[in-house]
């Protein structure tokens, strides 16, 4: 591939992850998902990355009166004119969160069957709602939230344990609107799209119980507190459970998921002629051992034509764990990114990219990044070592050095992880290739 050509995919996939966003903006789908106005209040909560944008969308399209709150992370906010909205951390929860979930359940005290409470909830929200439990703090909230994010557990065991030790997820939020009818839209960012992890199931049933928290936090050797373990061990963290009488007039409704998101971008590649397949809208593991089973495919497509013919594009989706081992500075897209690179040691003919449709992949304020051909030798000549840099979990360093860094700035959206794999043709047991 000529160096025309290199960069021409390099746009396309950077096309495809912009579509993907686009798509999943709240202005193209809350409008048509609202329910009827109720004969007494209507009140908006919820909780995300997306949250605010989603009350944004109500607002515009909302026939009567309404208020609420909502929370969502520091620097996804946008104005709105009847609805509160709150900044807080993510991924670590800080009193910001705390004392909006506070607010939130007040807010949704003494409503009538007469009122609707709409819930905006999409990916994040776990860390933004961070109320404890009776008898936790949320310094020991953190703390259990640092170490699950480090420990490589999946996103459901995560959401697992935080609606056990949590005193508005795992239903609670909608159980304190009853007898009020809830309607909630989930945006979802879990593999599964299933509705109780999305923001870890503020308004929806949770069969999960503490003995299943209790066993994730022993399988990954995850020190909690004291106090965690006690709730945990005694059952009082029991959440709210299917067919709960105060759950009997609460809805939930996904309105956007990641294989709408995949969609889009493949109605890109498709456009410019490419063929695309998706390989997945939930793929998890280590993000690392991901990208070593991507790499596989793709050498055999580049060098064999299985099992697909180049040129093409492999998309996917989900959400990738990361093991944390070392110090560095990276997130589970360009952990997996740095891992196809090393594996694919300069093929030719293949371009990827690999973000976070939130904008923020890791703890940094950076969706991504880019790889091609000469990502390694790049890396080389700059004095960077790749190994080493995947062994200190530092592939926004390595990515950054190089130039190969996605910004976007607040996405406003979440839908997970966006990975796209361009590969064209490759002479077979060479590196050369025909564009």
């Amino acid at each position: 591939m000529d160096k025309h050509n290199a960069e021409s995919a390099r746009r396309l996939l950077r096309a495809m992850f912009d579509a993907a966003v686009a798509a999943a903006q709240p202005d193209n789908f809350i409008p048509r998902h609202l329910p009827a106005p109720p004969r007494g209040r209507t009140i908006v909560v919820g909780a995300g990355k997306a949250s605010a944008a989603m009350a944004r969308a109500l607002e515009r399209h909302w026939p009567g009166p309404l208020a609420g709150l909502v929370v969502t992370r520091y620097g996804y906010g946008v104005p709105c004119a009847r609805i509160e909205i709150v900044e807080a951390a993510h991924p670590v929860p800080d009193e910001a969160g705390h004392a909006a979930a506070r607010r939130m359940l007040d807010l949704v005290g003494g409503l009538t069957e007469d009122d609707l409470v709409i819930c905006l909830v999409s990916g994040g929200g776990s860390a933004l709602l961070p109320l404890p439990a009776a008898g936790i703090t949320l310094a020991e909230k953190q703390a259990l939230n640092a170490a699950l994010l480090a420990s490589g557990a999946t996103i459901a065991e995560m959401n697992c344990v935080r609606r056990h030790v949590s005193g508005i997820k795992g239903g609670r939020l909608a159980a304190a609107c009853h007898p009020a009818r809830v309607v909630s839209l989930l945006v979802s960012d879990v593999p599964g799209d299933d509705p109780v992890d999305v923001a870890s199931g503020p308004t929806v049933p949770d069969p999960t119980t503490c003995a299943d928290a209790l066993a994730i936090l022993e399988r990954y050797g995850v020190d909690a507190a004291p106090a965690i373990l006690r709730l945990l061990r005694s059952g009082a963290g029991e959440s709210v459970k299917p067919g709960a009488a105060r759950l009997a007039r609460a809805e939930a409704h996904l309105v956007m998921t990641p294989r709408l998101a995949l969609d889009a971008a493949a109605a890109v590649a498709r456009e410019a002629g490419v063929a695309v397949h998706v390989l997945g809208d939930d793929i998890e593991g280590e993000a690392r051992d991901v990208g070593k089973v991507m790499a596989a495919i793709a050498r055999s497509v580049a060098r064999h034509g299985t099992p697909f013919a180049a040129p093409c594009i492999l998309l996917s989706g989900g959400e990738t764990t990361v093991t944390v081992r070392g110090d560095g500075r990276g997130g589970r897209n360009v952990e997996f990114l740095l891992s196809l690179a090393i594996e694919l040691d300069g093929l030719a003919g293949v371009q990827a990219i690999a973000c976070d449709t939130d904008g923020v992949d890791g703890k940094d304020d950076i969706a991504g990044a880019l790889m091609g051909p000469d990502t390694i030798e790049r890396a080389w000549r700059a004095g960077l070592q790749p190994a080493a840099s995947l062994a200190n979990n530092d592939a926004h360093t390595f990515f950054g050095a190089l130039g190969d860094s996605v910004v976007t700035g607040p996405t406003l959206t979440n839908v997970n992880d966006f990975r796209a794999i361009f590969i064209g043709r490759a002479e077979r047991g060479s590196a050369a290739e025909a564009s």
